[in-house]
């Protein structure tokens, strides 16, 4: 007997997870359609990051010294892909705040299935959008005199996609948090550009005053741009020396030089920390 209604338990609990499962798969793929359909938010979300590769390579680069070979444009090339994963990703979750005026996100609240679910599947749709903004993004890779491997882009495409779960999930946090599309765009301008140039996707950002290091280190951004950049250019040939050259010793926290690994375990743990936050909402609000 014992058998028999464990064997039923086993049955349920992976029908509920399949459910689950399908749940997030559809909301993931209304994301992407919602994407597709909007042209001038595929151009936008490119125009900005290359305005910023093309002024400040060329214009701030003639001003820079190559040292082994890295000059400017290579060196914020990777800041600025980055850039295009991060606005895509952040700015992709005002989906939400659109659907909580249109009175859809409540349909599918209360629906018979987790909230969990369905945030995953808007965390996880719009990464998936961002990342294909950094696919776009390469292709300006050679015109900046990057060369491409196919290893190197899967490499690349993988960590984008990384980069834009987490940023995604805070996006998602702060839209679960506001009523009006008007503020989710305020506070988003507000954080966004901040974190940008802190994390030192744009400009070098070693010799920072302490009080400023103490907010680059505090920056999630950071934990993105550095084994972006390191993975790119090291693909290159360039030396570590150069990079350091450029961007300081990597992330360094008391006197400890971070890995690339322990640098995404760090966006990983900002990617869990802010999907919390925001289930914990929706499950407090709604």
């Amino acid at each position: 007997m014992s058998t028999v209604t464990a064997t039923t338990v086993g049955r349920a609990d992976a029908l509920h997870v399949g459910s689950e499962l399908r749940t997030a798969t559809m909301v993931a793929q209304r994301e992407l359609i919602r994407f597709w359909r909007n042209k001038t938010r595929m151009i936008g979300g490119l125009v900005q990051p290359l305005l910023f590769l093309i002024v400040f390579g060329y214009g701030l680069g003639s001003l820079i010294s190559p040292v082994e070979g890295l000059d400017y444009k290579k060196f914020i090339f990777p800041g600025s892909l980055a850039m295009s994963v991060v606005t895509t990703s952040i700015f992709g979750a005002i989906s939400i705040v659109w659907d909580r005026e249109v009175g859809f996100l409540r349909e599918m609240l209360v629906a018979p299935v987790s909230r969990a679910s369905i945030l995953l599947g808007k965390t996880a749709g719009g990464a998936v959008v961002a990342t294909f903004q950094g696919v776009v993004m390469l292709i300006f890779a050679p015109i900046v005199g990057l060369t491409l491997t196919p290893v190197l882009v899967v490499e690349v495409l993988l960590l984008c996609f990384f980069i834009a779960f987490a940023l995604t999930s805070f996006g998602v946090f702060v839209a679960s948090r506001m009523k009006k599309m008007e503020g989710f765009q305020a506070v988003m301008q507000f954080l966004l550009f901040p974190m940008i140039f802190l994390s030192g996707a744009q400009i070098p950002v070693n010799g920072l005053p302490k009080w400023l290091a103490v907010v680059n280190r505090l920056d999630p951004l950071t934990y993105a741009v550095d084994p972006l950049r390191r993975i790119i250019l090291g693909a290159q040939g360039v030396s570590p020396e150069a990079i350091t050259r450029f961007s300081g010793n990597g992330v360094e926290i008391f006197g400890y030089v971070l890995a690339v690994w322990q640098e995404l375990a760090m966006v990983g743990l900002f990617a869990l920390f802010f999907l919390a936050l925001a289930i914990a909402a929706f499950n407090k609000k709604e």
